[in-house]
């Protein structure tokens, strides 16, 4: 996650129970706090009150629907390594974290690397894009460009 700040996020005591809520959530984040407590063995106020601590704490950032790009005609799935003059490095990352074609943007090591991924309905929209939003930015030094040709395995959630 993209954090102007130079603080490191301190990390959140979470115990062996929140790992489990954690885990079924990551399985199925509609599921009711009943059927949670439940599955974890507490009271549905309990597992409650963990999911909002959790929440307030920033564990859990958000839940959100998870949507198959390719069945609402997104087809063009595309990672980015965009080189930046140092000095403009936020600025143009800023600018691009607001682009909705642009799903994830990382500083990686190296020179002054943004790694992005991008979805387009298809390369002509994909090269719009580029032409226009992301050649003109400021102190862009070089860009590559590669296609995904098929997914094996996309991370939702994250290993506990």
């Amino acid at each position: 996650m993209y954090n102007k700040g130079s603080e490191e996020p301190s990390a959140a005591n979470i115990d062996d129970i929140d790992r489990k809520i954690i885990g079924a959530l990551n399985v199925n984040g509609r599921i009711s706090y009943t059927d949670l407590a439940k599955e974890i063995g507490l009271s549905r106020v309990a597992v409650q009150a963990r999911v909002g601590a959790l929440m307030e704490s920033g564990v859990i950032e958000r839940f959100t629907a998870v949507i198959n790009p390719e069945k609402i005609g997104i087809r063009v799935s595309a990672f980015f390594n965009v080189e930046v003059e140092p000095k403009y490095l936020h600025e143009v990352a800023d600018r691009l974290a607001g682009e909705p074609y642009v799903t994830s943007l990382y500083h990686m090591t190296g020179p002054s690397k943004l790694h992005m991924h991008g979805l387009f309905v298809d390369n002509a929209e994909m090269e719009q894009f580029m032409k226009e939003k992301l050649y003109v930015l400021p102190g862009i030094m070089s860009v590559d460009c590669q296609l995904l040709i098929n997914r094996y395995k996309s991370r939702m959630g994250m290993r506990l």
